[in-house]
This record gives structure tokens, sequence and C-alpha cells, in this order.
């Protein structure tokens, strides 16, 4: 099988999960180019064989993004602002990030786009505020969700992926992977960021999951045949 070699761009270069998907993507020969937004992460995506580009999203037009994504075939949105970050830098990060590498995107003409999300987000629709669910942690879904909102009224060729409660626990290669929005219902459970970045190189590699958003969990089903469900 003659493998078709690509050029994927991750925004949030230096976050756990990309740094994992990195490597693995660039073991199998492919070019990734981390959008990073301090000088001193440079080195690290060096190391994971990465190319690095600072670039602060906060502070960046969808045009002078845009020329970094030319000739992408994928682009990744794994960026965040983080357990720490204020109500204000989610909205600027998580959604505002999001809808600028979209935006970027389309310009740049890359025909995928994958975005990490998160579990929970339907709980929050329609202004919803759960009583079970932190008021830090409230704000975050709001943006994820916005942020899925947009991607999916796009014309992008996009997937969703809804890890859930993300563990440092080595992975097993072993996963849940399944449809979600409000008609489905999101079983609870974990997922090492490890399966994570697994799942999420073997769709950029296999092109599956076309316009699906996907709930991803420890489970029973390796990779392969997880994802094989929605080429």
């Amino acid at each position: 099988m003659v493998v078709i070699q690509m050029r994927i761009v991750i925004a949030g270069g230096h976050g756990n999960i990309a740094r994992k998907l990195t490597r693995e993507l660039s073991r199998g020969g492919h070019e990734v180019v981390g959008l990073i937004r301090k000088e001193e992460y440079r080195a690290d995506l060096v190391a994971d064989g990465a190319v690095p580009v600072v670039i602060d999203l906060e502070q960046s037009s969808a045009a002078e993004v845009a020329s970094l994504l030319a000739g992408a075939d994928v682009a990744v949105f794994a960026a965040g602002a983080g357990a720490g970050g204020s109500d204000e830098r989610r909205k600027a990060v998580d959604l505002g990030g999001s809808v600028l590498l979209a935006d970027a995107a389309e310009i740049a003409g890359v025909p995928r786009f994958v975005q990490i999300s998160s579990t929970g987000v339907d709980s929050v629709r329609n202004n919803a505020r759960p009583s079970d669910v932190p008021e830090g942690f409230l704000s975050y879904l709001q943006a994820k969700l916005a942020a899925e909102e947009d991607l999916s009224r796009r014309s992008l060729t996009w997937t969703i992926v809804r890890p859930g409660g993300l563990t440092d626990d080595i992975g097993t290669g072993l996963v849940h992977l399944a449809r979600t929005g409000p008609e489905h219902t999101e079983t609870r459970g974990t997922v090492p960021r490890a399966d994570v970045a697994t799942v999420l190189a073997e769709l950029i590699r296999t092109g599956a999951g076309e316009r699906e958003t996907l709930h991803l969990l420890s489970g029973a089903v390796p990779v392969q045949a997880a994802v094989a469900v929605f080429a």
C-alpha cells in the first residue's frame, strides 16, 4: 500500500496531546508544523519531529495564519487556555482561536480540519447551567460548544473529537469511539492522552470521520477498528 505523506499544521503544538500526535505522525513520515506562542517551546517541538512556528493566535489575523497553512492537508485545533485560564481567555483561545484557524483554513484551501473538543458540551446547550459542572469548567464547555457550532456551519471537511476525562496513563490502544450530539447519550469515563493522540492520528491518516462529532473513551476496540467504522 502506498502511503501518501501529508502536511499537518497543529495549533497549540506544545500541548500534551498535540506533542504525542506530532511524534506519531512524524514517525510515519508526515510533515508536522506546530504553532506555538512561546520561543522556549521550540526545542521540544524539534525533538518531537515538528517544524515549530512561533505565533500568538490571539494577536494574529486570519490572513497571517492562512500563510502558515498554505499547502497543508490537515489543520488541527489543539489549543486551549488551560485549567488556570480565565473565562475571557477561554473565550479568546478555545473559541476565538478555533474560529481564527477555521477562517485561515478556508482562506488557504485546507481540505481537512480536526478539532479537539470535550465531553459534556451538550449539557450547556441553550444556556443551560448544570449543577454538577464547576463554574470554571462551565465557561470552558460553553467556549468548546460555540467552537463546535461555528465549525459545523462551515463547508470544511471537519471532524470533532470529544475525549472523556483525560489521564496520563499509558495508552492501551483500546477505545470506545461513538457518534455524539444532542440525540446521543455520552457515557462518562476517561481516556489516556496517548490514546487520544493515536485516534487523532488514525483519523488523519485514513480520512475517516468526515463531518462527524465523535465521543472518545477507553474501551475494548483496537483504534484502527474503532476508526474504520467511520471511514
